[in-house]
């Protein structure tokens, strides 16, 4: 069966970015456009929650838990994971956790974006960990920073996998991948993946619109909260 999916996305729930939409209203959009699996990946917070799964799976939509968690200061998305997650920070320790749970999928996001927080050269250095390599939404027709990372998936022999890193809702269709999976399950889902039964869909972002405003605006936002949160802590 063909499932359009989408395996980084964030929500309301998340304790570093500002998101404008909760879970549900998450899932009933991506419901709306023909989604039938997402995986939660807020930073450094696992959520698994029944009502969750209830709701995504309401709308027919198969519910992955997961995590975007700081692992020696680099972003990494881990699926299928459990509230042990949270816990880890290590390359070492994230080998270590995922022989231990065979059924947690390990992605690279954004592994060459020019921030600190981007895993950069701890990719290859650690390229045992990753069942695959993201291919970012954020990229125009005269920035494509997903280029070296989808030379390095090939390199490796790893799937390359659209996803929409979405912290806004508009932008859920801009790169997701239709996987070809034999059951709508998580284990399923990460099979095909690994067997590259799926095909990416993107299209590329305007520049200053998409890409540098509305990525300074979300910055601000978020220092915005920052800032409230320790006057309110002060007062």
């Amino acid at each position: 069966m063909k499932l359009k999916a989408n395996l980084h996305f964030h929500s309301k729930d998340d304790p570093h970015d500002v998101i404008d939409y909760s879970f549900q209203e998450g899932i009933d959009e991506a419901a709306r456009l023909g989604f039938e699996v997402i995986a939660l990946t807020c930073h450094n917070r696992f959520i698994d929650l029944p009502e969750y799964a209830a709701h995504a799976a309401k709308n027919n939509i198969l519910f992955i838990p997961g995590i975007e968690k700081n692992i020696e200061r680099r972003h990494v998305v881990i699926l299928n994971a459990d509230k042990d997650i949270e816990k880890i920070d290590t390359f070492a320790g994230l080998a270590a956790y995922k022989k231990s749970r065979p059924a947690a999928f390990v992605l690279a996001p954004h592994p060459y974006f020019p921030t600190p927080y981007c895993l950069g050269e701890k990719l290859e250095e650690h390229i045992g960990i990753f069942d695959a390599i993201e291919h970012s939404w954020f990229y125009s027709k005269r920035v494509n920073l997903n280029s070296k990372a989808e030379t390095l998936a090939k390199k490796r022999n790893l799937p390359y996998l659209a996803t929409s890193d979405t912290h806004e809702l508009k932008i859920l269709t801009k790169a997701y991948a239709v996987i070809d999976a034999e059951e709508k399950t998580a284990a399923a889902v990460f099979e095909a993946i690994r067997l590259k039964n799926f095909e990416n869909f993107s299209e590329p972002s305007k520049f200053w619109s998409e890409m540098i405003i509305s990525t300074l605006w979300g910055d601000a936002r978020k220092y915005r909260q920052k800032y409230l949160v320790r006057q309110k802590r002060r007062s």
